[in-house]
């Protein structure tokens, strides 16, 4: 082959090689630029199954969201209203048994009767007593002194006083103890007098003038005074009207009977007048 034949061929060759190369360099370029310019949130399509496309067409039910409801708040009570407490000497409560302040100037284990307040208090110590609701003697019938206890009982048998039995004849001459004897279940004697602190089968008559100069207590009440009271101890009587200054001891308005006096006996004169009262409640 001529020289002239070989550089012919070789054209020929180079020219589609060189073509060759430069569509695909073309064609490179195009599938970068395209790699760059598909947005990264795109993916490519993909044909769903048919168990995806069975599931895709079934209804799916979802329920409106329900919000649990805050507790409704408790509701706040009302205040209490405001309640004193009754005072000392009102109502049936201040006649109950209990334990008070009381100021005196007497040795513990003597009793006072406070006649006007039918009160009998047990002096404890120089500040406290044992108070106690009484029902004491009624107009005509009262009296104050100073007596011992001269001796107890239970279940006392009752001897009405002849000054008793000259007003009310009818009244039995002898009682013997027991409920239904006007005594109640115990009794202290006081002195050498016909006066006594004893029960009562009545205690509505607790806190009332009803009695002939008697100190009555309820049962229940003249029983635990029996237990705490000794023989010999010292009873005072207020008067029924004793009065004292503020800040003095409620026995500092009694003044104690002449000890030159022939007669260590209360005034039982007062005791002794006719009366208009109830007949049953001096059988009482």
């Amino acid at each position: 082959m001529s020289k002239r034949a070989k550089r012919t061929k070789t054209e020929t060759l180079a020219l589609p090689m060189a073509a060759r190369v430069a569509i695909g360099a073309v064609a490179v370029a195009a599938l970068g630029y395209g790699l760059l310019s598909r947005p990264a949130s795109v993916q490519p399509a993909r044909k769903p199954s048919a168990q995806e496309a069975r599931a895709s067409s079934t209804p799916v039910y979802v329920s409106t969201p329900v919000h649990a409801s805050a507790p409704a708040p408790a509701p706040i009570p009302a205040p209490a209203p405001l309640v004193e407490p009754p005072k000392a000497a009102d109502g049936p409560a201040a006649l109950v048994r209990q334990v008070v302040d009381y100021a005196s100037r007497q040795t513990p284990g003597t009793v006072i009767i406070d006649t006007g307040n039918t009160f009998l208090y047990f002096v404890l110590n120089d500040r406290q007593a044992m108070r106690y609701g009484i029902g004491v003697g009624r107009e005509g019938f009262t009296w104050s002194g100073q007596q011992t206890v001269a001796r107890k009982a239970e279940w006392p048998d009752w001897h009405p006083p002849a000054e008793m039995v000259s007003r009310q004849p009818y009244l039995p001459r002898f009682m013997a103890g027991g409920p239904g004897n006007p005594l109640g279940a115990r009794a202290m004697y006081l002195g050498e007098t016909e006066y006594r602190i004893h029960g009562t089968n009545n205690p509505d008559t607790i806190g009332k003038r009803v009695s002939s100069g008697c100190i009555r207590l309820t049962n229940e009440d003249v029983v635990d005074l029996y237990e705490r009271v000794k023989i010999g101890a010292k009873v005072i009587v207020l008067p029924a009207t004793a009065a004292r200054r503020p800040g003095t001891p409620p026995d500092a308005a009694f003044r104690l009977p002449d000890p030159a006096s022939p007669s260590k006996r209360p005034l039982a004169a007062n005791a002794q007048m006719p009366s208009s009262g109830p007949k049953i409640a001096e059988a009482r």
